[in-house]
């Protein structure tokens, strides 16, 4: 093992670290900043719900269905342009972040709505029959009750952006994915590739363990 690990540069492979685990924590942030409002909005103006808008469901359930069918590595060459005016650069970890919002943040926005349609409706009507807002029973009621499934939706988002983050690495986004890309396969260094590899499963493997723990807890209360 010390034979076939003799060549790896651990400094560069830190920093790649390093730069994933920025890409990961800004870019779930800025999902969830961003993903919760427009998940909201698509549950309350859908059929039968407190705010009841079909053409706004519409348009807003169609933006967010196009946004999910373009696979990533297009998307993140598609707002290039976009990104440079919102971060100035469209590489490295800070020209990762704006790709990564913008493809994980509808997926995100489809998990919360899925999530408050589990919340039971005797719960929500209740409310309403208590004269409560439609501001109150997201806050009060809504969010609350659905707070495991909640969980359970940036413990999936937060996974699938860290092969977003490895994807990323294709044109030069920087951390473990660039550097993999860069020595492990343009150099064909097998070590690097391999431990890039072992780094992003065992931060695969944390993510969801976390996650699953927040979500048992909360599910008892």
């Amino acid at each position: 093992m010390a034979e076939f690990l003799k060549d790896i540069v651990w400094e560069d492979i830190s920093l790649a670290t390093y730069d994933t685990l920025t890409m990961l924590g800004l870019s779930t942030l800025f999902t969830v900043v961003i993903g919760l409002p427009l998940g909201i909005l698509l549950f309350l103006t859908s059929r039968g719900q407190l705010l009841q808008q079909n053409a706004l469901y519409a348009l807003l359930s169609f933006v967010v269905n196009v946004l999910r069918s373009v696979p990533f590595i297009i998307l993140m060459i598609l707002v290039i342009p976009l990104t440079r005016v919102i971060v100035g650069t469209s590489i490295g970890v800070p020209g990762s972040i704006p790709p990564l919002v913008i493809a994980s943040a509808p997926f995100f926005a489809r998990l919360v709505e899925t999530a408050l349609r589990e919340v039971d409706r005797g719960v929500i009507e209740a409310a309403q029959s208590m004269g409560a807002t439609s501001g109150q029973i997201v806050t009060r009621v809504l969010l609350p009750e659905a707070r495991p499934g909640l969980i359970a939706a940036i413990t999936i988002t937060a996974v699938t952006l860290v092969s977003y983050t490895a994807m990323s690495g294709v044109v030069g986004g920087g951390g473990l994915g660039d550097l993999a890309i860069r020595y492990g396969y343009q150099r064909f260094n097998t070590p690097v590739m391999v431990v890039t590899v072992v780094i992003l499963l065992v931060l695969v493997q944390i993510l969801q363990s976390l996650g699953d723990r927040l979500v048992r807890r909360f599910q008892r209360k």
